[in-house]
């Protein structure tokens, strides 16, 4: 990672089941000025492919921690899974005296009021039709069935990491704004769902609707950057 100009801010964007760092590269071209974006990459997937991707929400954040620099201005992101490894990320970030300036939580409920509908131990068919249904969204490349052999191993072992995430309930509240972001026409995540994450900062809240359901970023990152630039109070636009 490059060294963050003074006043600029090193956006981490963590992966949302199934997802690697390819799907945020393309964010850099986009992001305002003072803001460098910085996607993690997670074992067992693109060029990590031949480690064996993480066993546990614990296993992923140490993970991703080992990837960010000291010294940086930091700025998290996260959609669904994503945001709960962002959320554990900021906690190890901030224990560490690191400087965490905001939290954006997508598409997500609040760590403690987790995934209830479970997929795994499903047959592959009732898994993907599950996928599909929770998420309104379905990759074309699944329909290929080389492609699908080497993605589904990855999918069902992130997919079983977030249902099986529990949030500690004695956790001290992160000294960080939050910004709980969802799509306008998400039926998994409600307004009141990303409304939780009040009750997990010590510092400013607030929630942000943008167009699209629950997989909205995937529509284009323009609207998401400028809302992150504007809750950052950097000057420009993607």
């Amino acid at each position: 990672m490059a060294d963050p100009t003074p006043a600029g801010t090193v956006l981490v964007c963590l992966p949302f089941a199934g997802s690697g760092g390819s799907f945020f590269r393309g964010w850099k071209l986009r992001a305002p000025a003072g803001l460098e974006v910085l996607p993690v990459q997670l074992a067992g997937r693109e060029e990590r492919f031949d480690e064996p991707p993480p066993a546990d929400v614990a296993t992923a954040v140490a993970d991703a921690y080992g990837q960010i620099r000291g010294g940086a201005r930091i700025a998290l992101f996260g959609h669904s899974l994503g945001a709960v490894l962002a959320y554990e990320l900021a906690h190890r970030l901030t224990d560490g005296g690191a400087e965490v300036v905001a939290l954006f939580a997508s598409g997500s409920p609040d760590p403690w009021h987790g995934r209830t509908h479970r997929l795994t131990g499903l047959g592959d068919d009732d898994f993907m039709t599950g996928v599909q249904t929770i998420t309104g969204h379905s990759h074309p490349a699944l329909a290929d069935p080389e492609i699908r052999e080497l993605v589904l191993p990855l999918l069902r072992s992130d997919i079983r990491m977030h249902e099986d995430y529990r949030a500690g309930s004695d956790r001290p509240l992160l000294p960080v704004p939050i910004t709980a972001v969802r799509g306008r026409d998400d039926d998994l995540v409600s307004a009141a769902d990303a409304g939780g994450w009040r009750r997990a900062t010590s510092a400013g809240f607030g929630t942000a609707e943008l167009d699209g359901g629950h997989m909205y970023l995937l529509d284009g990152p323009d609207p998401l950057l400028a809302l992150i630039a504007e809750r950052l109070d950097l000057v420009g636009s993607p």
